[in-house]
């Protein structure tokens, strides 16, 4: 099992001196990857529901670091962690600049990008950005995928689509990984599934959350279910990685049916968690350490290393 964590992009420890904290202690204790969510604006009228909330309130009021240049900023900071955006909203950028910009990082880091993708879920930060139309968001991001793969595989290279096109031309240097950086699609629904098994080199659900449950017997139908479609494809199922998302709780709480949530109680009971997500096919689990100081979210990354993680093997 290979284990990464959060970066803030937001709140009191969203600030370069913080952001360095955290990536080199995480780096320093042998952690796999480091993660960077996704926002750019936070419309004041917002009726869009969030979906990892039971409210459907994000937790923001409006402040959050850019995604990708964040990326740049700690890839320069770090020497071994995966750099991985979760997740990058495929709409909200110009496909181009964003081959680009994510070959730019790859070749600066020596290959340690993995995208993390999704089509987003607040209307109004879409309207805000000008982008294509939100209803048409899904088959929007399956396009700019295939953009993406052309531009870091091929050149020169064209592409006439039905939401953005252009001419024969080069976009080097390419990423340094071959032949592209992993491409992690984040969501559960079934379209996110049919997105994986198309174009993804990972799936990346979150879970252990009381709106997204996501417990070891959905996980598995779900996997089950992504493996059918992969196979479907034509593609290998065995080939995707599998990167799960939690919050990582220091007392037991509560499950949906009844018994203690995954990842949260003593250091015993979260390891049985891991061997359980383990079991199940689960090759990366992503935790949530993130506290309201700086000294705390370094102590639960400690903590984890030192009392979770042996236990594990």
């Amino acid at each position: 099992m290979r284990y990464g964590f959060y970066l803030p992009t937001r709140g009191p420890l969203a600030n370069g001196p913080a952001v360095v904290a955290l990536a080199q202690g995480g780096e320093r204790l042998g952690f796999h990857s480091a993660m960077i969510a996704d926002h750019v604006v936070f419309p004041v009228e917002v009726s869009s529901r969030y979906p990892y909330t039971v409210s459907g309130e994000h937790p923001s009021h409006g402040d959050a670091l850019e995604v990708l240049s964040m990326l740049a900023f700690v890839a320069g900071r770090t020497e071994r962690l995966r750099l991985v955006t979760s997740v990058l909203i495929l709409p909200y950028r110009n496909p181009v600049l964003t081959a680009k910009m994510i070959a730019t990082i790859d070749v600066m880091c020596e290959g340690r990008v993995t995208l993390g993708v999704g089509v987003g879920w607040l209307e109004e930060e879409f309207a805000a950005l000008g982008t294509a139309d939100f209803v048409r968001r899904g088959a929007v991001s399956d396009e700019y995928l295939a953009i993406l793969r052309k531009l870091w595989t091929q050149s020169p290279v064209s592409h006439a689509g039905e939401f953005y096109s252009f001419k024969a031309l080069r976009c080097e240097p390419q990423p340094v990984q071959k032949p592209y950086p992993p491409i992690w699609v984040g969501g559960h629904s079934r379209a996110a599934l049919r997105r994986a098994a198309r174009y993804g080199d990972g799936w990346h659900p979150v879970g252990a959350i009381a709106a997204v449950p996501l417990p070891p017997a959905e996980l598995r139908a779900k996997l089950d279910e992504l493996k059918r479609l992969t196979e479907a494809e034509g593609r290998d199922f065995s080939a995707l990685t599998i990167s799960y998302k939690a919050p990582l709780y220091d007392v037991a709480l509560p499950g949906p049916d009844g018994g203690r949530r995954p990842f949260s109680g003593t250091a015993e009971q979260v390891a049985d968690d891991i061997r359980a997500f383990a079991a199940i096919g689960v090759d990366e689990l992503i935790f949530d350490f993130r506290g309201e100081s700086l000294a705390e979210s370094l102590e639960r990354m400690d903590r984890f290393a030192a009392e979770v993680r042996p236990l594990v093997g």
